[in-house]
């Protein structure tokens, strides 16, 4: 069945895999983007509005009609929310409000709410299952945890269904490789094309959970359909294994430098078995299967 969707951040790097995944399977797509980022990737299928979501009114006119919201629309990174905490709480937490309320008031049947494993922060055990504790250590992790209990309470105050989908370290084609807040695997990627060594920060001990992006795409259309949610539930989407970030580096093997260590969570592993019983999801990349696919993108093969 055809149907009507809304995806506001759709022109970014996880958006736009969300929305060529969507057009692929004959919905009819609404990209809604401010374009903060630059030009980002909008799907020649899809009909794209440039507009923000502090914008309620436009982002009502745009909800007209739609069965599914995916909101991914944000101002991310870690440190981002540090430097700038007042425009990205607008953005990030006024943003997630205004869907939702938009979303009340034309009946949209699902909003699917990309959030963050940054919500975990600093945890004495892994992996992490969506039970644990917010010990989120920046802006960003409390933005996104607001907006969970903004899910929740509209799911239950007003009969909106919702979902919330914690990504862990997101990667693969079309990530954003340059900037102060580039996230790890784009930033190797950028230095090894610079000719730089490959800076880690800290020893390089420390750990994430890295998933590929075309399984974040998956997860969401899951979400957006499964039966067994609707009720602000929370699901981690990760890849399931740890993997230290000289391990990470390894895998380019490309000559490192190490830097001092910076604020930033010791481990990340993402407990997915929610994700597996409620929607059907599991990781189907392997983090080498996706390094290798962006080396032969950026032709570092």
């Amino acid at each position: 069945m055809k149907r009507k969707v809304l995806v506001t951040g759709g022109a970014g790097f996880i958006g736009s895999h969300i929305v060529d995944a969507l057009v692929a399977r004959g919905d009819h797509v609404i990209v809604y983007d401010s374009l903060v980022a630059g030009m980002g990737h909008v799907n020649k299928n899809a009909y794209f509005i440039h507009a923000d979501v502090r914008d309620r009114e436009r982002l009502r006119d745009a909800a007209r009609g739609v069965d599914t919201i995916f909101h991914l629309a944000a101002l991310p990174r870690v440190q981002h929310t540090i430097d700038e905490p007042e425009a990205t709480f607008h953005t990030n937490v006024v943003g997630t409000l205004n869907v939702l309320e938009v979303a009340r008031l034309e009946h949209v049947r699902r909003v699917v709410f990309s959030s963050s494993g940054a919500i975990y922060g600093n945890q004495e055990q892994v992996p992490f299952v969506e039970t644990m504790p917010e010990q989120s250590q920046s802006p960003y992790g409390t933005h996104k945890f607001i907006g969970e209990k903004l899910m929740h309470q509209y799911a239950w105050l007003y009969g909106v269904q919702t979902v919330c989908l914690r990504y862990f370290n997101v990667y693969g084609p079309r990530l954003d490789p340059n900037g102060a807040y580039a996230l790890v695997v784009g930033a190797f990627l950028r230095m090894i094309k610079e000719g730089k060594p490959l800076s880690i920060t800290g020893d390089g001990t420390q750990t994430r959970d890295f998933v590929h992006v075309e399984d974040i795409a998956r997860a969401n259309l899951l979400a957006a359909d499964a039966e067994s949610v609707g009720k602000g539930e929370i699901i981690n989407i990760g890849n399931g294994i740890e993997t230290s970030i000289n391990e990470l580096a390894a895998l380019f093997a490309h000559p490192i430098e190490y830097i001092p260590a910076r604020l930033e969570p010791k481990r990340a592993l993402a407990d997915s078995s929610r994700a597996r019983t409620l929607l059907g999801w599991e990781s189907l990349i392997t983090l080498p299967e996706g390094i290798a696919q962006l080396r032969k993108e950026w032709e570092l093969t």
